[in-house]
C-alpha cells in the first residue's frame, strides 16, 4: 500500500487512516487537516446519536453500515475507554395522519435486520413519561457517544502506531499521475503513493481541483439546535424522534439526550449561506455564489420550497420551533430553551436536482474519494473506513 495521504481529518478521514493502518501496519499514513484540532467541523458540531440504521433503503451502505458501524464502534469504545451507552430511542407518532408512514419505517427497520418493537401509547409512556403520541416505534440499537472523543482517540492510536499528523494543512489540489500522486497544501507539495479526499464540506471542491468531472456539489444546510434548561431534563429519558418526512432528507426537530447529561432539541435544516457557518450571519460570496449559480439548487428549491420556507420560519421564530416540538413535548416551554451551537450538514445534490441519499465515493488510478458522507457517517466511521482501505488495496494491486 507504500504512502497514502489521508485529506481531512474529521472522523470518517481518522476512520480511513486508522482502517488503513489496521489493513497494513507497514504502510505510511499522513493525515492532513486545516484546523488545528480533529473533528473541528461536521463531527464536532454532531449531536452524539449512535445510529440504528433504521430509515435507509435496505441494502444501501447507509443502512449497512449504520448497523455494522454501531456495533463496530461500540466494541471500539468498549476497548478503549470512550464513553458511550446504548439507551434507545422512540421514533413517535403524534396523529393517525402518520401512522401509515410509521408502520412503513418500522417494515424497513425489520429488512434492515433491527430488533424492534411497535408500542401503543401506555408503552410509550413506560419508556417516556411526558411525550405526547399515539403510537411509536422502540428502537432498542440506538445510542450516545462524543464523536470528539472517538477522534481523539483514533488520533492517538494512530500517532502510537506511527502514523503522522498534520494539523493546520490546507490541502488546495491533488495532481495525479501514473506513478504518484502530489498533494499540494498552504504548507507546500508533497508526493505520495495514493490520496484519499475525505474533505467533508470541502470533498467537492478538491474532487474538482484534482480534474474529477462530476455533477455533484455539496450545499451546505445548517442544523440550529437548542438545549434544555437543566431543570427541565427529567423531561426526557432518552432519544425521542418524530416521524420524518419519508420525501425529505432531515429527520425533523427531535430530542437527544447527550453523554454530557444535556438534552439537545433540534435540528431544523437551514440553507447555509456558508460551508462552515455556525451562525445566521455568517455570509461566505465563494459559498453563495457556488449554490445560486448550480441549475441542481434550483430545481430543488421548486421542489421543496414549502418545507424550505417552514424550516426558516423555525429558524426565525423561536415560537414556531417551540409549537413544533410542542407536538412531542407538550409540557416545553419558551423560557426552556436556551440556544446552543449549530452544525452544518454537507449534502452532495446532483445537477437535476436530487439529494445524493446514500454514501457516495468514487476513485481513480491513485485517488478515492469520498463524495457524500452525511449522518449516519459518524456512526457509520468504521466501515467506510474499511471500504475506503479495501478500495485503496485493489487500487495498489492494479498499481502493480
Amino acid at each position: 500500500m507504500n504512502h497514502v495521504a489521508v485529506i481531512g481529518g474529521g472522523i470518517v478521514g481518522l476512520a480511513a487512516a486508522y482502517a488503513l493502518k489496521q489493513a497494513d501496519s507497514s504502510a505510511e499514513i499522513t493525515i492532513m487537516e486545516k484546523e488545528n484540532r480533529w473533528g473541528a467541523h461536521q463531527t464536532g458540531h454532531n449531536s452524539g446519536v449512535i445510529h440504528s440504521g433504521i430509515y435507509y433503503k435496505p441494502g444501501s451502505y447507509k443502512a449497512r453500515f449504520a448497523r455494522l458501524g454501531g456495533e463496530m464502534l461500540i466494541h471500539f469504545c468498549r476497548q478503549y475507554g470512550v464513553p458511550f451507552e446504548r439507551c434507545g430511542k422512540v421514533i413517535v407518532a403524534t396523529n393517525e395522519q402518520e401512522l401509515p408512514l410509521l408502520k412503513n419505517l418500522y417494515h424497513r427497520g425489520l429488512k434492515n435486520g433491527l430488533d424492534l418493537e411497535l408500542i401503543d401509547q401506555d408503552r410509550l409512556r413506560d419508556f417516556e413519561p411526558h411525550i405526547s403520541g399515539i403510537e411509536a416505534i422502540r428502537v432498542k440499537e440506538t445510542g450516545i457517544v462524543d464523536y470528539t472523543k472517538v477522534c481523539e482517540m483514533i488520533a492517538s492510536l494512530l500517532k502510537d502506531a506511527g502514523a503522522e499528523l498534520l494539523l493546520n494543512t490546507e490541502v488546495e489540489r491533488i495532481v495525479e499521475s501514473s506513478l504518484k500522486v502530489d498533494v499540494i497544501t498552504n504548507r507546500g507539495a508533497r508526493s505520495f503513493d495514493f490520496a484519499v479526499n475525505c474533505a467533508g464540506l470541502h470533498s467537492d471542491r478538491i474532487a474538482r481541483a484534482s480534474g474529477i468531472i462530476t455533477d455533484l456539489k455539496i450545499v451546505p444546510f445548517r442544523g440550529e439546535y437548542y438545549k434544555l434548561r437543566p431543570e427541565k431534563r427529567y423531561l426526557v429519558k432518552n432519544l425521542v424522534y418524530p416521524v420524518p418526512n419519508p420525501q425529505f432528507p432531515f429527520l425533523g426537530v427531535h430530542l437527544t439526550r447527550m453523554i454530557n447529561g444535556e438534552v439537545e432539541v433540534g435540528p431544523n435544516a437551514v440553507l447555509g449561506f456558508k460551508r462552515e457557518g455556525y451562525k445566521k450571519t455568517d455570509i461566505d460570496a465563494k459559498d453563495v455564489l457556488d449554490i445560486f449559480s448550480f441549475k441542481g439548487f434550483w430545481k430543488l428549491a421548486f421542489k421543496y420550497w414549502r418545507e424550505g420556507m417552514e424550516e426558516m420560519v423555525r429558524s426565525y421564530s423561536k415560537k414556531a420551533f417551540l409549537k413544533n416540538l410542542q407536538r412531542l413535548l407538550p409540557e416545553v416551554e419558551m423560557d426552556d430553551l436556551i440556544p446552543t451551537t449549530a452544525g452544518v450538514r454537507a449534502q452532495a445534490l446532483r445537477a437535476d436536482g436530487t439529494l445524493v441519499d446514500d454514501f457516495y465515493i468514487i476513485n481513480t488510478k491513485r485517488t478515492v474519494h469520498v463524495l457524500n458522507a452525511p449522518s449516519p457517517a459518524a456512526t457509520a466511521c468504521l466501515p467506510i473506513g474499511e471500504e475506503i482501505a479495501r478500495r485503496v488495496a485493489d487500487l495498489a494491486l492494479i498499481a502493480g
